[in-house]
């Protein structure tokens, strides 16, 4: 049952996290009028500005966390990336297959150029 709760924390795409962000602004908005009110003049100022600095520091933080798609795609083990993008034909599948094994094309091509020439 905890682990059903914490998992609505997590700050999953991005749209959470402008929805996070969001709410800061609102808030870091609102502790700074307050302190507008309260302290006039430039210290007031200097303290609504420090209020809305912060969400800006936490909403760039908050972007940087989150996994972007692309990255995630990048990050995925071989055998997920290669079930997920299967070779079109059988052809290509064999030269995947016989490339990963043998050390690529260049290297099977010197093998065969070496067994060509004479001693």
């Amino acid at each position: 049952m905890l682990k059903r709760v914490t998992r609505l924390f997590v700050i999953k795409t991005r749209i959470d996290a402008y929805l996070v962000i969001y709410a800061l602004a609102v808030g870091g908005v609102e502790r700074g009028r307050h302190y507008f009110d309260q302290f006039p003049g430039i210290g007031g100022y200097l303290l609504f500005l420090a209020c809305t600095g912060t969400v800006f520091m936490a909403g760039a933080k908050i972007l940087d966390a989150v996994p972007s798609q692309r990255r995630a795609a990048a990050t995925l083990p071989a055998d997920r990336r290669r079930r997920d993008n299967p070779p079109r034909d059988r052809r290509q599948h064999d030269r995947r297959h016989h490339d990963r094994r043998h050390g690529g094309r260049r290297a099977v091509e010197l093998d065969q150029a070496a067994r060509e020439r004479p001693a």
